[in-house]
């Protein structure tokens, strides 16, 4: 039986006192790893497929360790609990694209055993913390090339849905860069990261106004006909609407947290988020106002929905922050802002029936 996984090498440096140490340190913890994996996979296999030592300068060591992806988190911690408060620490996570030759892992749980080690206690077969966090922090920038694929992809949009093309709707699905900050979000939420908040908020709130600015001036200066399929079913929101944006946010999230390509995935929130937008902007440019806010209602259930999803699927993955301090507040603060998405999504809900009923 072979087991493919992903490698990482994580390069730690360290002042040159600090060798002995760590030397002790990684040679006590890889008898450990080993037995996790086992545990984990129910494959024999090492986990830290090895370990190098060299000078960084004068003063400073090198260590380099060639790793399995999914259990670089637990030797991260382990390594930032011990060294973190040394003068010049610092751990670069580097991703294997490849390794040569070819390791085959054959099935042996009788090689060792052993009782299983608490502090290496498996999050689920996932990145990294500090890899997730820099790569959803680089997916929500708010940058040049952000703001016009969103303006181009919600053109796109709004040509399509007023030819009634579902091949120009989902073009434009393509290009919408929409998953990145709506996942940081859901991953601030999760963390209490205030200051990641704020940044997927701005890139959020950009993006949407440009959406919604360009889909009313289109609307505005072109024929509206209402009554067109992919317009008319976006006025409406049905419980299928919700479900598609659940799992979306759920994709999402697990997309970033497996290392997965998110191009595709991405489509299916862009999907949830911006047709509804842009419908709404034609709608509303065109004068028809009460099914402008069918489409809104949907956008904002759609959008809800999204992050909901996104933050019960990174507590599922194990997604915490680092200290107890941080924890806490991010315990306090993750209920709450879950607390306050539902209740949202309650009264959307109830808006929507309401409308649903006065309509019949």
């Amino acid at each position: 039986m072979v087991l493919s996984m992903a490698l990482r090498s994580i390069e730690i440096i360290l002042p040159e006192k600090k060798r002995e140490a760590i030397e002790e340190l990684l040679s006590d913890r890889r008898e450990a790893l080993d037995v996790r994996m086992q545990q984990i996979t129910g494959i024999w296999k090492h986990p830290v497929e090895g370990i190098r030592y060299g000078s960084f300068s004068e003063s400073q060591i090198l260590v380099k360790i060639l790793t399995l992806a999914e259990e670089s988190e637990a030797l991260l911690d382990i390594l930032q609990e011990k060294f973190s408060k040394e003068e010049g620490f610092r751990i670069n996570i580097i991703p294997i694209e490849a390794s040569l030759p070819k390791k085959e892992t054959a099935l042996n749980s009788s090689t060792k055993t052993a009782e299983p080690i608490e502090r290496l206690e498996t999050k689920g077969v996932r990145l990294s913390g500090e890899e997730l966090y820099v790569d959803i922090v680089d997916a929500s920038r708010l940058t040049k090339v952000y703001v016009v694929l969103v303006a181009l992809s919600s053109i796109l949009a709004a040509i399509g849905i007023l030819n009634n093309n579902v091949a120009v709707i989902i073009g434009a699905m393509v290009i919408a860069p929409l998953l990145g900050p709506n996942i940081a979000l859901s991953l601030a939420t999760t963390l209490g990261d205030l200051s990641l908040a704020r940044n997927a908020l701005r890139t959020n709130f950009v993006g949407l106004i440009i959406a919604a600015a360009f889909s009313i001036i289109i609307g505005f200066f072109l024929h509206v006909d209402p009554h067109i399929p992919e317009l008319a079913s976006r006025t409406t929101v049905g419980l299928e609407e919700v479900v598609l944006a659940l799992v979306s946010g759920c994709a999402g999230a697990l997309a970033f947290t497996s290392g997965a390509p998110a191009t595709l995935i991405g489509v299916a929130v862009a999907v949830a988020i911006l047709p509804p937008l842009v419908c709404f902007g034609l709608l509303l440019g065109s004068g028809y106002t009460s099914l402008a806010l069918g489409a809104m209602l949907l956008f904002l259930v759609n959008i809800i929905s999204i992050n909901l999803a996104g933050v019960v699927t990174f507590l599922a993955q194990g997604i915490f922050p680092k200290t107890w301090f941080e924890a806490k507040a991010a315990r306090k603060s993750t209920i709450v802002s879950v607390v306050f998405l539902i209740l949202l999504l309650t009264i959307l809900s109830i808006a929507i029936l309401y409308l649903l009923k006065w309509k019949i």
